[in-house]
C-alpha cells in the first residue's frame, strides 16, 4: 500500500517547467530526500503533495486516509497567545474531546448507563489519540528544537524569525502523521538541535520526504534519494554517499548511450546518402523509415555541474602575513553595557590555520569573530592583528551589501577603476548573466546575495578569510565549489558554520564555545565528535582557545590594582625549594601525560594516513568521487600529523630541559 503518489504529473510556472510527466510512489516507512539545484522546484513538489497547489496535468494525491504534516521553508506563523497555545493548535479536535470528557465527568454521579458508556467511549478515543501524554510530548519537542521550558509562556509575537521556524518544526513533529513533508528542517537549528532531530527521525515510524542541502543530515536519516532532473523523478534506492557515486555512473552511461546512438545515426544517414539512388535503394529507404521512427536521445547535461560553475578562487597575493596572525589572550567578549558572552578566553590564530568556530545558537560565535577582526571592541583584553594581514570578511547577514545599489555598483564600490563591461564579465563567473548586473540588490535571492558577497571579497587578495555561515542559501553544487576553493586556499581561514559536512572538508582545528568558555580541538568536526563519543575529550579544559595554555596572572581588584603584598612572614629558603620541586614535578607529570597523548595521536594518524594512501594506490575502478574524497582526506591527515609531531617535539624538549641539571 502507498501513502502518496505522483502519476504522470506536469506543472509549470510561466517560462519554467517543474514537472513533465513525473511519477513517484511514497510507501509507508520511506525515508526520502528530494535533491536538485536551487530553482529546480523542490519546494513546489512539496506544495503540490501538501495540496497547496494543483498539477497542470496528471495526478498528485495522498492516498486513502493517510495523514500529512507539512513544514514550509518560509513560515507564516499561525497561532496566537503563548508558545504552548500555538503548539497545541493542531490538536484542536483533541482539545475539544478533552473538554467533553470533563463535562461528561460531571454527569457521572447520576449513574446513567448511557452516560457511562459514552464517557468510556470518549476516554478510549482520547487515550488512543495520545491525549494523556500530549502536553508532555509537546514540551519534549520544544526542548529538542532549542527552546527552554520557560519559553512556553512567551507570547508568539515576541519570536524572532529563527524561533518561529523552530516553533513550526515542533508543531509539525508533534502531530506524528503518516507522512512528514519537511522543507529545509535544519534551518535555524544549531548543531545539537540538528542531531536531536536526526535521532527523532531515525526512530520515526512514519514516512518522510524532505528537502535539504545539509549533506550530513541527509546521510544520517535518509535511506533513498529522489533526484528531480529535467522534470522527472529519478529514484536511487540507497543513501547519499552511494547516490553520489551512482549518479555519476548513470550520467556516464547516458552519455555513452547518446554517443552510440549519434554514431549509429551518422553511419545510417551516410548509407542512405550513398545508396538512395543506387542498387540498394530499398535498403536505403527502409533505413530512412527506421530513422524517422527512432526516438532520439538528448545529450545528457549535468545540471549539478552547471549549478556549481561559480568562479571561486581565493588568492593571498603571495604574502601570508606574520606567523601569529591574530593574538587574543585573556579576552572578554560581548556588547557594551550588557553581561559578557565569553569570559577570559584566549583565541590565538596562526598562519595557515583552518579554524572552525562552533557552538549553540546565541552562544557568541559571530560576536567572537567580529571581535577577533576588530569589528567589535572586546569588553576586556585586547586583540593584536599581525603585520601584513589582509582580512576578507563574509557577514552571514550580508550587511556589506546595499539594498539600493545595482550589482555593477556593488562591485564598483570596491573597485571603482573597473569598467562596466569588465564588471559584467567578472559577474558572469558568479552566474550573473544578461541583464542581471543591472538588477538591484533588494531583488536578489539569498543564494544570489551570497554569490555577490563572495565576488566582492575576491576583488583583492586576502591572506585571512573570515566566513560567517558562508553555506547559508547555497545549494549542494555551490557548497562543493566553495569547499574546493577553500581547500586550495593557502591563507588562514576562520569559519563559523552549522554545516558539519563543510566543517569536515575545510577545517583542521575547532574552537568550541561551551557556556562562557572556549576550547580548542585539533581535527575536524567528526574528529571532535568521535573523541567525545569515545570519552576521550581533547586535553584543553582551561578557558583557552589555543592548544597550549599559559599561567594565569594574579587577579586584580575592581580598580585594576594588583593585590597588596602579604604581611605574613616570608617562607624559608628550604620551604621555597620544596615548593619549587613540587611545581617542577607537577609540570613534569603534565608534560609526560601530554607526550603520551600525543604519541597515541601520532600513531593513530600514521595508521589512518597509511590506510588512505594504500586506498589511493589501489585500483579505484573509475570511482572519481571516492578518489577525490580520499585525496582530500590525505591532505587533512598529513596536516594534522605535522601539527601533532611539532607539538610532540616541543613537549619532549620541555621534559628534557626539566631533566637537565641546574647551572646554579
Amino acid at each position: 500500500m502507498s501513502l502518496a503518489q505522483f502519476s504522470d504529473a506536469s506543472f509549470a510556472y510561466p517560462g519554467t517547467e517543474i514537472l513533465d510527466g513525473a511519477s513517484l510512489l511514497i510507501r509507508p516507512g520511506d525515508r526520502l530526500a528530494l535533491l536538485a539545484p536551487n530553482g529546480a522546484g523542490k519546494s513546489t513538489v512539496l506544495r503540490l503533495l501538501a495540496g497547496d497547489m494543483s498539477a497542470d496535468a496528471g495526478d498528485v494525491r495522498v492516498l486513502g486516509r493517510a495523514s500529512v504534516a507539512y513544514l514550509r521553508q518560509s513560515q507564516e506563523l499561525s497561532g496566537a497567545g503563548t508558545l504552548l497555545d500555538a503548539l497545541l493548535e493542531p490538536f484542536a479536535d483533541l482539545q475539544r474531546l478533552h473538554d467533553q470528557l470533563i463535562a461528561t465527568e460531571a454527569e457521572l454521579h447520576a449513574g446513567d448507563p448511557a452516560t457511562l458508556a459514552r464517557y468510556g467511549e470518549m476516554q478510549e478515543r482520547y487515550q488512543h489519540q495520545g491525549g494523556y501524554d500530549l502536553e508532555a510530548r509537546v514540551k519534549r519537542l520544544m526542548t529538542d528544537v532549542g527552546f527552554a521550558e520557560a519559553d512556553l509562556a512567551r507570547s508568539v509575537d515576541t519570536l524572532s524569525g529563527g524561533e518561529r521556524g523552530r516553533l513550526e518544526l515542533a508543531k509539525v513533529l508533534a502531530q506524528k502523521p503518516d507522512l512528514l513533508l519537511l522543507d529545509e528542517p535544519t534551518n535555524h537549528l544549531d548543531l545539537a538541535a540538528i542531531e536531536r532531530l536526526e535521532s527523532f527521525l531515525s526512530e520515526y515510524t512514519g514516512a518522510f520526504l524532505l528537502v535539504s542541502h545539509d549533506r550530513a543530515f541527509i546521510r544520517a536519516v535518509c535511506r533513498e534519494i529522489i533526484e528531480l532532473e529535467s522534470g522527472k523523478f529519478i529514484r536511487y534506492a540507497f543513501g547519499y554517499d552511494k547516490y553520489v557515486v551512482e549518479r555519476d555512473a548513470r550520467l556516464e552511461r547516458a552519455r555513452a548511450a547518446y554517443e552510440r546512438q549519434k554514431e549509429h545515426v551518422e553511419k545510417t544517414e551516410d548509407f542512405i546518402r550513398r545508396n538512395l539512388a543506387g542498387q540498394k535503394t530499398k535498403q536505403a529507404q527502409s533505413r530512412r523509415k527506421m530513422l524517422e521512427k527512432l526516438e532520439r536521445l538528448e545529450r545528457p547535461e549535468d545540471e549539478w555541474q552547471h549549478a556549481g560553475k561559480i568562479g571561486l578562487s581565493f588568492q593571498t597575493g603571495g604574502e601570508l602575513g606574520s606567523k601569529e596572525t591574530i593574538r587574543a589572550p585573556k579576552l572578554t567578549v560581548g556588547y557594551p553595557d550588557v553581561p559578557p558572552i565569553l569570559r577570559d578566553v584566549t583565541a590565538n590564530v596562526y598562519r595557515g590555520d583552518k579554524v572552525g568556530v562552533v557552538g549553540p545558537n546565541g552562544s557568541g560565535k559571530s560576536t567572537l569573530v567580529k571581535t577577533l577582526i576588530g569589528e567589535l571592541a572586546p569588553q576586556a583584553g585586547r586583540v593584536e592583528i599581525g603585520s601584513g594581514v589582509r582580512i576578507g570578511y563574509f557577514d552571514q547577514k550580508l550587511g556589506t551589501l546595499d539594498e539600493d545599489l545595482s550589482l555593477i555598483d556593488e562591485i564598483r564600490s570596491v573597485r571603482a577603476d573597473l569598467s562596466p563591461e569588465v564588471i559584467r564579465q567578472y559577474l558572469a563567473k558568479f552566474r550573473f548573466f544578461g541583464d542581471d548586473p543591472f538588477r538591484q540588490v533588494r531583488g536578489l535571492s539569498g543564494g544570489e546575495r551570497s554569490r555577490l558577497a563572495m565576488a566582492k571579497i575576491m576583488l583583492f587578495p586576502r591572506n585571512v578569510l573570515v566566513l560567517d555561515e558562508p553555506t547559508n542559501h547555497l545549494d549542494i553544487p555551490a557548497r562543493e565549489t566553495l569547499e574546493d576553493a577553500l581547500g586550495s586556499y593557502e591563507g588562514t581561514l576562520i569559519v563559523v558554520s552549522h554545516d558539519r559536512y563543510f566543517l569536515d572538508r575545510v577545517c583542521t582545528r575547532l574552537l568550541v564555545i561551551d557556556g562562557d568558555r572556549l576550547e580548542a580541538h585539533l581535527g575536524n568536526y567528526s574528529d571532535w565528535r568521535r573523541r567525545l563519543h569515545e570519552g576521550k575529550r581533547a586535553e584543553p579544559t582551561s578557558n583557552v582557545g589555543t592548544l597550549e595554555g599559559s599561567p594565569r596572572p594574579p587577579a586584580k581588584d575592581s580598580a585594576g590594582r594588583s593585590p597588596a603584598p602579604s604581611t605574613r612572614s616570608p617562607p624559608s629558603a628550604a620551604a621555597m625549594a620544596r615548593d619549587a620541586d613540587k611545581d617542577r614535578e607537577r609540570e613534569r607529570r603534565r608534560l609526560a601525560r601530554r607526550v603520551e597523548t600525543l604519541e597515541a595521536d601520532v600513531s593513530k594518524l600514521e595508521g589512518e594516513l597509511a590506510t588512505v594512501r594504500a586506498e589511493l594506490a589501489s585500483d579505484h575502478g573509475g570511482d572519481w568521487q571516492k578518489l577525490h574524497t580520499l585525496a582530500d582526506r590525505e591532505r587533512e591527515l598529513d596536516a594534522l600529523l605535522a601539527k601533532r609531531m611539532a607539538e610532540w617535539e616541543a613537549a619532549s624538549a620541555a621534559i628534557l630541559n626539566q631533566s637537565a641539571p641546574s647551572s646554579d
